[in-house]
């Protein structure tokens, strides 16, 4: 009878703990899947002219509809199960918003999810700073999820593939930090 009653406590515990569970967070809590996610919506392109990365009053930034859709971001992550996760942004404003209103904890600046718009001919140095630093950080993180809060001109380079304010990339790399194959999740 104890061993019955054991059985049925552990299938319950088993039950509860996928209730939470989907695909994108079992993915993500492997060493060969990231979250790409560009930042959310910021009206306008580009930079004005003169811009400074130490003053986000001169950089283009999330305005109320960017704020509400990163907070939904968050949201919609943690009914899909991602309850735990290391989040690395651009120094951009924008980016830097965006991941601060996921609330999943401190965010961490990382110089490779930095915009090249301006500088297009830095395409492919970037992209390959980005493989190295998706190769490193997946095999550092644990269990934890590996979000990173970029622009699309290096999603682009990075899946070769444009996608809108605040969708998400599920991305399978491998070792070396090279997209295998992904599925892009629209921002709720």
């Amino acid at each position: 009878m104890k061993r019955l009653f054991e059985c049925l406590l552990w299938a319950l515990a088993l039950a509860w703990s996928g209730v939470h569970a989907s695909e994108l967070s079992d993915r993500l809590k492997s060493s060969h899947h990231v979250l790409l996610m560009r930042h959310a919506y910021a009206p306008g392109v580009g930079d004005p002219p003169g811009y400074s990365l130490q003053r986000c009053e001169t950089q283009r930034v999330l305005n109320e509809e960017g704020i509400k859709q990163s907070l939904r971001i968050g949201r919609w992550l943690r009914a899909e199960g991602v309850d735990r996760a290391q989040v690395h942004s651009s120094t951009w404003c924008r980016c830097r918003q965006t991941a601060e209103k996921l609330g999943f904890g401190p965010v961490m600046i990382e110089p490779s999810l930095a915009s090249f718009f301006d500088e297009p001919h830095m395409a492919s140095a970037r992209n390959q700073s980005l493989q190295d630093f998706v190769a490193r950080a997946l095999q550092a993180k644990g269990d934890q999820t590996l979000i990173l809060v970029t622009h699309h001109v290096n999603i682009r380079e990075f899946m070769g593939r444009d996608i809108g304010s605040g969708d998400m990339v599920l991305a399978r790399v491998n070792a070396q930090g090279r997209v295998i194959d992904y599925k892009v999740y629209p921002s709720p």
